[in-house]
């Protein structure tokens, strides 16, 4: 089967959407009228059982995806910041989390590891894998990601240290390009105590391992 002709007969269908919490419904309406081209594109159409909702369920998906560009972290701290005389490493690991590929936009997926040294505060536990969350609900590269996690949480928290580890598969390597589907990419974003100290890196990277 070889697809080359562009289709003459294109035809969109005007679905019945209603605003998401990121995406508004005129524009998942243009998402949906491009997987619908897409789908006629490569010949299966929208016609079929199975592909006729299809271009409104993926609209949908992307306002759930992409939930993360409505997030407002400090919106998300919601003041969950305790006075605590408490000066030892605070490890919160096995964070999972899923997340889209900006090349590709396909999934990438796998686990955070966040530490900290606290400066007589500390921040209520569900906030870590929230902040994680947010992060990962965009488009993303995972570089960047662990990046965006380590600032925000050392600007929000003003801790003495700070470290992430991010540990991901990515289904662009897996499914396409170089095909590759056990391959884990980890990557680290360290500041403060963490970057200055190498005992106290040693430390925060020894509890990821473990």
């Amino acid at each position: 089967m070889s697809i080359k002709e562009i289709p003459t007969d294109l035809s969109n269908t005007n679905f019945d959407f209603e605003d998401g919490a990121l995406i508004g419904a005129g524009c998942k309406q243009v998402i949906a009228d491009g997987i619908t081209s897409m789908l006629q594109a490569i010949g299966d159409g929208v016609d079929a059982q199975g592909t006729a909702d299809t271009p409104k369920r993926v609209a949908n998906m992307y306002d759930e995806l992409l939930s993360g560009y409505s997030t407002d972290p400090v919106e998300l701290l919601n003041g969950a910041m305790f006075d605590v005389e408490y000066d030892e490493m605070v490890v919160v690991k096995d964070i999972d989390f899923y997340s889209l590929c900006e090349h590709h936009l396909l999934p990438f997926y796998g686990k955070a590891h966040v530490g900290y040294l606290p400066n007589n505060k500390v921040i209520g536990l569900s906030k870590i894998p929230r902040m994680v969350e947010m992060f990962a609900r965009r488009l993303q590269v995972q570089e960047r990601m662990t990046q965006e996690i380590a600032l925000t949480l050392d600007e929000l928290i003003q801790p003495a240290g700070i470290g992430v580890v991010v540990e991901a598969q990515h289904l662009c390597a897996a499914m396409r390009g170089v095909r590759k589907p056990n391959t884990t990419m980890t990557t680290s974003a360290v500041r403060g105590q963490f970057k200055k100290n190498s005992s106290t890196r040693e430390e925060f990277f020894s509890h990821v391992r473990q």
